[in-house]
């Protein structure tokens, strides 16, 4: 039997897999090593609830590996012999270890993927990268389904996803409750009735990495305490936030979904997407045990509310990562509709009398936590409606979440929220005035401004903005059939409202931090 080489194998922030495959190796000549680096750390700013949340969840890891004899070097940020780059610590570690062979887990981001490309090219030692066994979809599934054609829908894709691994379908071809997509039944408002249970919370005392984190001098946004640190940073945790949305959750997952309100920070969603973008959790699993307790539960629970849960992670999030490795790396520079603004400062400290953005905003630098209406129509729309320049989004949005890795941010933000793309994700942008927030929401009620009126000084910025966004871009909106209503609406109203909008968004615009 031919002699195993001394391997060293690293494991990223959002690789704690503990079903990889991995791990069933026998590994006497193989040593783990995680990494917590500035590099990572630094490229944006990060909520400290993030680098909190992937520290505990990297650490929790590293010692289950070590409880069970596997071999585990671990960086700690203000370790003294933490180089703080990826590069610098592998190659210092194989100089000083003596490791003969590399290996590592695909990354999920483009930029981590050509970073470890290049670290192998440059080692004098065997190589060898493997598949993070995670994802329902290969990296390439998506850009082989589309071979061909000129629209790509996020609804055939999920069929196909549908039929692949036979989730909810009654035959082999058809749908379980005959229609693929309930989201007409997903749009309900809600307004304090039924009773929403608290979420799954967790004692958790993270003083200690806090410290470690102060120490260091790393730059973070938003605020932490033993009270609003409330993520699952284990797969104990994990499974059991899973288990409780399936109990107490899902029952109304469905028709709430897209619902905002100010006494309620998470409503009927289930907190599972940090758990899911670090590998803590499977998809597979995930939906299996949602299925499953619909099945044994299907007189209390309607397929429409499991269907639109199947619909995010089955559907959106595989699409999300396809699209992400279809288009990189020139999706990361896509601004088609050519905006240029900066995002106003209100965005890292919620001091707006908007009230729908003050109140996201402020959940968001409370929680590291917006559900996806929050982040699509509400500080998402205003920074299309402002037209701010991509590049401050993405900062943005993949900084304040705790499930934010570019894969998923960036083609949520850049293409479904900011239509930078110029319609690979969305056929149309997702802008409206505040008569969508309104509708969806308590938000307006307690406003400085008035939802109902378009112009003066009492006016919801949203509907100047709105109305200007579309007449600045007629030209790029002429041949687009999903905006030939509000097109319409927009060619008859007269030059003097015209003109009174375009001085009201131009005040907004010009000067955000005055309202």
């Amino acid at each position: 039997m031919a002699e195993r080489l001394k391997t060293l194998r690293l494991i990223l922030g959002d690789q704690l897999n503990h079903q990889h495959s991995w791990f069933k190796d026998d590994y006497e000549d193989i040593t783990y090593v995680f990494m917590e680096i500035r590099q990572e750390t630094d490229y944006v700013v990060h909520h400290i609830q993030k680098i909190l949340g992937f520290f505990s969840a990297m650490r929790n890891f590293a010692n289950y590996l070590k409880d069970r004899d596997h071999k585990v070097i671990y960086f700690k940020i203000n370790d003294k012999n933490n180089r703080q780059k990826l590069d610098e610590n592998i190659k210092n570690l194989i100089s000083k270890e003596g490791f003969k062979k590399f290996e590592y887990q695909l990354p999920d981001e483009y930029r981590l993927d050509e970073q470890l490309k290049e670290i192998c090219k440059e080692l004098d030692i065997e190589t060898e990268a493997f598949d993070s066994e995670h994802f329902l979809s290969e990296r390439k599934e998506l850009e082989k389904f589309y071979k061909g054609k000129k629209q790509l829908t996020m609804e055939y894709f999920y069929r196909h996803m549908r039929k692949k691994y036979g989730i909810l379908m009654a035959t082999d071809s058809d749908p379980e409750g005959g229609k693929w997509n309930f989201d007409k039944s997903n749009r309900k408002k809600w307004n304090g009735d039924p009773d929403i249970p608290h979420e799954r919370g967790f004692r958790k005392d993270v003083s200690s990495i806090l410290k470690e984190l102060e120490k260091s001098g790393v730059k973070t946004m938003g605020s932490v305490s033993e009270k609003n640190f409330n993520w699952p940073t284990s797969r104990e945790d994990s499974l059991s936030v899973l288990n409780y949305f399936c109990k107490n959750l899902l029952v109304h997952f469905g028709d709430y979904q897209d619902a905002l309100h100010s006494d309620e920070a998470y409503l009927f969603h289930s907190r599972l997407s940090f758990s899911l973008n670090t590998k803590m959790l499977s998809p597979k699993e995930v939906i299996d045990s949602v299925i499953d307790y619909y099945y044994d539960h299907k007189d209390d629970i309607d397929i429409s509310q499991v269907e639109g849960f199947v619909r995010q992670i089955l559907g959106w999030r595989e699409y999300m990562r396809g699209i992400y490795w279809k288009e990189m790396p020139g999706y990361k520079r896509s601004n088609k509709l050519r905006n240029q603004n900066d995002l106003p400062s209100f965005y890292w400290n919620a001091d707006t009398k908007m009230n729908c953005l003050h109140l996201s905003i402020k959940n968001s630098l409370e929680n590291a936590y917006a559900h996806h209406i929050q982040r699509l129509m509400i500080t998402g729309n205003y920074a299309l409606l402002s037209q701010t320049h991509p590049d401050e989004v993405d900062k943005w949005y993949l900084g304040i979440y705790i499930d934010a890795i570019e894969w998923v941010e960036i083609t949520n933000t850049r293409g479904m929220s900011q239509f930078a793309d110029g319609g690979i994700v969305a056929t149309k942008p997702y802008v409206s005035s505040g008569n969508y927030i309104n509708k969806m929401s308590n938000y307006c009620k307690d406003c400085h401004y008035s939802v109902n009126k378009k112009t003066g000084e009492k006016a919801c910025p949203f509907n100047s903005l709105y109305w200007n966004f579309l007449d600045d871009n007629r030209e790029k909106f002429k041949d687009n059939q999903r905006m030939n209503m509000m097109m319409s609406l927009l060619e008859k109203k007269d030059s003097k409202e015209l003109e009174e909008i375009r001085t009201r968004a131009k005040e907004i615009i010009n000067k955000p931090e005055d309202f």
